[in-house]
């Protein structure tokens, strides 16, 4: 039986076909899918990684509808081709499957209306003065009292080398409280009329979960760390908007941020839920938003939700579970939930103190052991996938005992239990997520952008950080995740990162940790697909997965690895579509 003729007759027959096409382990809920054998699009004389183990490498690959119908050489492929079907040569391009962010903040609205004193994107220094400028200019413009932000701050990128001050945003305003967001999403400075807001002076104790630093002589520096920040927020305020304007406001946000994740060639994103990622920005109901959008047919790549608050305690109410949902909008794991603090603001949990720190710092706890535990069970029993922020390593084996309890009181499941970062990574450790089946979500461009912060930790222990290779030797399904803002959400960035866990500055660090492309590649679709419960539509070009891929100008398997950063996305397809041309 030839190949056209077996996408053409019954799914029975085609099931039993196999072939070139790799169709054999076509799964009966992907096939039932595949309405049309004719393809409406073949793209040949490309290098294709297909990252399935069946079929790991082709030329050509047949798209009808919405899925792949076949997968293999155009030799193969080239009889499917009918009237209607648009052949594509590549001339040699490469194709993979499309990337997936394990875990982000979608913050287009920060893009949009933010004063941004640092670059989203890229690797870029500011100086100080600049910031203030910025600032400057939007205070200029906002009625006094009210709130000036500023976001995606870097500490390590500002060219006067010493981070923003107190007394550098008093040179802003005096009638405005300033606050700039560390775009890890943890730290904060602030000026002197925020913290008069908010009745905070030098003899103000630490709050639980955070701290205001204080300078040699014991003065507020303006720098204040994780929870700590809660009661000036309570205090400071936006210029109001109407419910109109913060629903439009988080429409275009939403329309603009999905534009940016296909360009870098991003088809699939765990989109957490709002929450301690940015000082000021007013965000309405995204999840409304990303609605809207998928109405007006803006949302270009594919949501998998991570749900917080009111609308995680609503889902549990009315029995809502973990995959609620449909191919572009499906419910996840719940909004990461803070055990500790950030890996690249300095303020995670160690079991040994920070150097250089009077009185000994440990970084900090956000949440007690009962805490997490009531948490976990609550969650679990209602189906939702729980989802917990830990970066040090007293958090996770704190996050840990919280799964382990729950599962021993509910019985073995497959629940996949999601660790957000998991940074700081030991061999007993990595063999505790493996027992419990948890998916550990790592952070992806973090080894290039954030290199300048990794002396804070020195380099015996920066071989536990981002363990990549630890986790797969352990046989951990591990995923990634930018954390955009903290992190560029460029997949490439990342993918380079793993690969040679070398910096934008030249210094390598954590080298025991590198991964190869092909696995890294399988961490930024597979993987992530798996971390989902949608291992069965996404991750590998496979015959009845959706057609979601990239199409790139060079191979990051055979380029410099230390160029993959610079690899040109030329496509991005969602289900078969163009969503971004180059």
């Amino acid at each position: 039986m030839g190949t056209a003729a077996s996408l053409a007759i019954t799914r029975r027959g085609l099931l039993g076909s196999g072939g070139a096409l790799g169709l054999a382990s076509i799964s009966p809920r992907a096939m039932a899918a595949i309405l049309d054998p004719a393809p409406t699009r073949i793209f040949r004389n490309a290098l294709i990684h297909t990252l399935d183990p069946a079929l790991p490498a082709a030329d050509a690959i047949a798209i009808a509808g919405s899925r792949i119908v076949g997968v293999g050489t155009w030799a193969d492929l080239k009889s499917l081709a009918m009237s209607r079907t648009e052949v594509i040569d590549l001339g040699g391009q490469t194709i993979v499957p499309g990337f997936n962010d394990a875990h982000l903040h979608a913050v287009g609205e920060m893009l949009l209306g933010s004063v941004l004193v640092g670059n989203p994107f890229e690797v870029e220094f500011f100086t100080i003065d600049r910031i203030v400028a910025l600032l400057k200019d939007r205070a200029a413009i906002t009625p006094p009292g009210t709130l000036v932000a500023g976001e995606f701050y870097d500490d390590t990128k500002i060219k006067d080398g010493r981070p923003v001050l107190m007394a550098d945003l008093d040179r802003v305003s005096a009638q405005h409280p300033v606050i700039i967001t560390h775009r890890g999403g943890h730290t904060y400075v602030v000026n002197s009329a925020a913290f008069k807001l908010a009745g905070i002076t030098r003899d103000t104790p630490d709050p639980f979960g955070g701290t205001y630093d204080r300078d040699a002589n014991g003065n507020l520096t303006g720098r204040v760390t994780d929870l700590a920040i809660d009661p000036i927020m309570a205090k400071v305020h936006e210029a109001a908007l109407t419910p109109e304007q913060l629903r439009a406001r988080a429409v275009a946000g939403a329309a603009k941020i999905s534009q940016e994740f296909v360009r870098y060639g991003l088809t699939s994103v765990c989109h957490t839920a709002p929450g301690l990622v940015s000082a000021g920005t007013a965000l309405a109901d995204d999840f409304a938003a990303l609605q809207q959008i998928r109405r007006e047919g803006k949302l270009l790549h594919r949501v998998t939700y991570e749900p917080s608050g009111a609308m995680l305690d609503a889902l549990i109410a009315n029995g809502v579970r973990t995959g609620f949902g449909d191919e572009w909008i499906r419910i996840g794991a719940t909004a990461e939930q803070f055990s500790d603090g950030s890996f690249s603001e300095r303020t995670m949990s160690r079991a040994t103190p920070y150097p250089g720190r009077t009185p000994p710092y440990y970084g900090n706890i956000m949440q007690t052991q009962p805490g997490l535990d009531a948490l976990v069970e609550k969650q679990m029993r209602a189906g939702i996938q729980p989802n917990f922020h830990a970066n040090g390593d007293v958090a996770i084996a704190m996050v840990l005992t919280a799964y382990e309890r729950a599962m021993k009181l509910l019985g073995p499941a497959d629940r996949r239990p999601k660790i957000t970062h998991c940074t700081n990574v030991s061999p007993a450790l990595a063999a505790r997520i493996k027992a419990l089946g948890a998916v550990p979500a790592l952070f992806t461009s973090y080894a290039y952008y954030n290199a300048d912060k990794f002396h804070f930790y020195g380099a015996e222990m920066m071989e536990h950080m981002m363990a990549y290779r630890m986790l797969i030797d352990a046989g951990v399904p591990v995923c990634a995740g930018s954390d955009f803002p903290p992190g560029p959400f460029a997949p490439l960035m990342g993918l380079q990162g793993m690969v040679t866990r070398k910096g934008w500055n030249g210094e390598v660090w954590g080298a025991s940790q590198r991964i190869t492309v092909m696995e890294g590649l399988k961490v930024l679709a597979a993987n992530g697909a798996h971390a989902s419960f949608e291992e069965d539509l996404k991750g590998t070009l496979t015959p009845g997965k959706l057609a979601d891929m990239v199409i790139l100008d060079a191979d990051p398997a055979t380029i410099d690895p230390e160029k993959i950063k610079d690899i040109r996305v030329q496509q991005t397809l969602v289900g078969g579509d163009v969503k971004f041309k180059a």
